[in-house]
């Protein structure tokens, strides 16, 4: 949920800092600090070559608009306060700074009644200006974007309304304009394309809660299980509050919601056809999450009947830190060559922070046969012994993982008992199932290490791994590939060779308060010709030691030892012990 926490000085400057933040991080631009205007160093060779594109409006959006300055994109933006549109003092400084009077400016803005009026406004005091001093009326073009189609005014109609507001659909308009517009295009063209992206761009968005706002907080505040469809950038009011879909069901439902919306229709009569998906973070979900909501979209696009022949996805246009997404789908033409033309014009790069570079290779052919690795026949095979000997590990960890995970809680992160039992659960059930190749030693041992890695992961889970493949190895070696030509020492031995392969990877050793403190002397006492209920009491000695040991390995080491407690590792190494050599006795 959002946090009303900021890394904060003064509400008052912190727009005007964050720019001087973002020029500092980016020595290709450069800052009119009082307008709040950002531009390449290089703009009046800019204005000399090509068409200009600015774009502004309120702060809070970032990377809009100012992460979007430079070559194949916009020639400047100019900010307001947060979610405040520019005064048409500032724009009008930035218009006067980015005009080419040989190619003239085309001016991009979100459909907001403060960012039309400002802009307009300034717009035509440029006019008046020019017009004034002698000069021909400049050649300037505005365009508003309008790409919402989660909250339609039903108001609205031919004549006129509100109409949509603009959202992340904008950063597609000044994308593929701004890389027309650097190809050397006439204004006339490079609107007619902006115009073209706007009219055919849909965009819905949904958010878990509104966005604290610096200086000011919450504006109002969601359930833990509610979610708001069509919620704006500004924390306007979205068309639906409801209870958290799974994501699966999310995004089917915003795609269906875009291609069954009325301008969706409007612009695009056929039932199928190629789009541009662009999934974008409204400020504060993970990358995690944004990567399964971009597989979703892709696929409810292409359920709805839609190929996405090209998919954007990333922090394009937010509402501060809004923990939500939107999708927008740009509808391309039906003509091969206008659509390819538009394509490329997408996939040129843009040298800005803000716009994710797509890197583009050819298919060389699969590897995935190399992938795979050599072949392994694996023939599942019985063995009384090795059964009973996994069951027995297998009830001893699930009466001791309480205690296990009790000790994790205390100096880890409490899930070293809920993995262990997971590795024994996916052995056990192995091997009641003859899944393993119990009359071969070595090659079983491989085999449950391949099913720990799966069942377990995290670090303990690959320690277990690099010493099975270890004892695999060296049981191999000993020649060792029959149950029946294996000793209690031949074990310890091989175990003590599992060590050292373990150590290659690891400096965790005796003394560090890990499971090595109750695997190395297990081991050992073997190896020396002791006997199973010696190696188990020098194990178990070894872990009831680690009560009273400075962690130096694992996460214990960040947290301050409160009581005298035994690393949760080696009591858990210590119930598996305890199970094999039951089944044994």
């Amino acid at each position: 949920m959002s946090s009303s926490k900021h890394f904060i000085t003064d509400p008052k400057t912190l727009v005007k800092d964050s720019l001087h933040g973002l020029v500092l991080a980016n020595p290709h631009l450069a800052l009119d600090a009082a307008q709040k205007v950002v531009y390449p160093k290089d703009l009046a060779a800019v204005r000399q070559r090509q068409v200009t594109l600015f774009c502004g409006g309120g702060s809070g959006h970032e990377p809009a608009h100012a992460g979007f300055v430079g070559s194949g994109m916009l020639t400047a933006s100019v900010s307001g306060h947060v979610f405040a549109s520019p005064t048409s003092s500032q724009v009008l400084s930035c218009l006067r700074r980015v005009y080419s009077p040989e190619h003239g400016t085309l001016v991009v803005i979100k459909n907001y009644t403060g960012d039309v009026l400002n802009f307009g406004r300034a717009v035509e005091r440029f006019k008046s200006e020019c017009v004034n001093a002698g000069k021909p009326s400049p050649q300037v073009a505005m365009v508003v974007v309008d790409d919402d189609v989660g909250v339609v005014n039903p108001n609205d109609d031919d004549e006129g309304g509100v109409g949509r507001r603009g959202l992340a659909g904008t950063v597609l308009v000044y994308k593929i304009a701004g890389a027309l517009a650097a190809s050397g295009a006439t204004l006339s063209a490079v609107k007619t394309m902006a115009d073209y992206v706007i009219s055919h761009t849909f965009t819905i968005g949904c958010a878990l809660n509104a966005a604290s706002v610096p200086g000011t907080g919450l504006p109002r505040s969601l359930g833990d299980d509610e979610m708001e469809i069509g919620m704006g950038i500004h924390n306007e009011p979205g068309f639906e509050t409801k209870q958290v879909d799974p994501a699966d069901v999310l995004v089917r439902n915003l795609v269906r919601h875009i291609v069954n919306s009325l301008p969706f229709k409007k612009a695009h009569q056929k039932p199928s056809g190629r789009v541009i998906l662009l999934v974008n973070n409204l400020g504060a979900t993970s990358n995690i999450e944004m990567g399964l909501v971009t597989k979703l979209a892709a696929e409810a696009t292409r359920e709805a009947g839609l190929d996405p022949v090209r998919v954007f996805s990333g922090t394009y246009m937010t509402g501060l830190a809004m923990p939500g997404i939107s999708i927008s789908l740009t509808v391309l033409p039906d003509n091969e060559q206008e659509r390819d033309a538009l394509l490329d014009l997408a996939d040129q790069p843009a040298y800005c922070s803000g716009w994710i570079n797509h890197a583009h290779a050819e298919d060389a052919g699969s590897t995935d046969d190399a992938a795979q690795g050599p072949t392994t026949h694996i023939k599942p095979a019985a063995d009384a012994q090795w059964e009973s000997v996994i069951a027995s590990a297998y009830g001893n960890v699930v009466a001791e993982e309480p205690k296990v995970t009790h000790l994790d809680q205390v100096m880890g992160d409490g899930d070293c008992g809920h993995v262990l039992l997971s590795g024994a659960t996916a052995i056990y059930e192995a091997s009641k199932n003859t899944q393993l190749p119990l009359n071969d030693p070595p090659a079983a041992l491989a085999r449950i290490s391949s099913i720990v890695e799966d069942a377990m992961g995290g670090t303990s889970g690959i320690i277990y791994c690099l010493f099975l493949d270890g004892l695999a190895q060296q049981l191999r070696r000993l020649d060792c590939n029959d149950s029946g030509s294996l000793t209690s020492k031949l074990w310890g031995q091989a175990m003590l060779g599992a060590l050292d392969t373990l150590y290659q990877y690891t400096t965790a050793r005796p003394g560090h308060r890990t499971l090595i403190d109750a695997l190395q002397p297990f081991a050992a006492t073997l190896a020396s010709a002791g006997t199973l209920e010696q190696a188990l009491e020098a194990a178990c000695k070894g872990a009831e030691a680690t009560a009273h040991m400075q962690a130096k390995r694992g996460r214990a080491v960040y947290v301050q030892q409160k009581e005298s407690l035994a690393d949760a590792g080696a009591v858990g190494l210590v119930s598996v012990l305890k199970g094999i050599v039951s089944a044994l006795q």
